[in-house]
């Protein structure tokens, strides 16, 4: 599984994977139906989802390299992120040195089709709104 491939099963549960997201380490940002943003990331020995309201997403602007405007447009691309100052609504995380005995960085060494499922079963257990088809 790919980025893509994981954005056409998300959007088949009504769910938008945002840019952003990386496979290697694995960190997705996911909007939700609700427009509320999850943030998923593996790590260490810890699975994290943070869900943060809508508002904390910005765009940020890719300076050009040499900036001089001659040669290259004064900005570069655009990219949406969360903001630095978003603060989470909720977190829940699976402990992968309690649950699976990791000891070092198990989490980060995932790859994205075995840390998917992970990403589900976090999402599974919000509780402060419905997610329909999600399951």
């Amino acid at each position: 599984m790919n980025l893509p491939a994981l954005a056409d099963l998300l959007a088949s549960r009504g769910l938008r994977l945002l840019p952003g997201s990386h496979a290697v380490p694995v960190e997705l940002l996911v909007q939700l139906p609700d427009a509320t943003i999850v943030q998923f990331t593996a790590r260490g020995t810890t699975l994290r989802l943070r869900t943060y309201s809508p508002d904390a997403l910005t765009t940020i602007t890719i300076p050009a390299e040499c900036g001089c405007g001659d040669h290259h447009p004064q900005t570069g691309p655009s990219r949406v992120t969360l903001s630095r100052y978003a603060v989470p609504v909720e977190e829940r995380t699976l402990d992968g040195e309690l649950l699976y005995g990791w000891t070092h960085h198990e989490a980060g060494h995932l790859r994205l089709p075995e840390a998917t499922p992970h990403f589900f079963t976090l999402l599974q257990t919000l509780t402060t709104r419905e997610l329909v088809g999600v399951a």
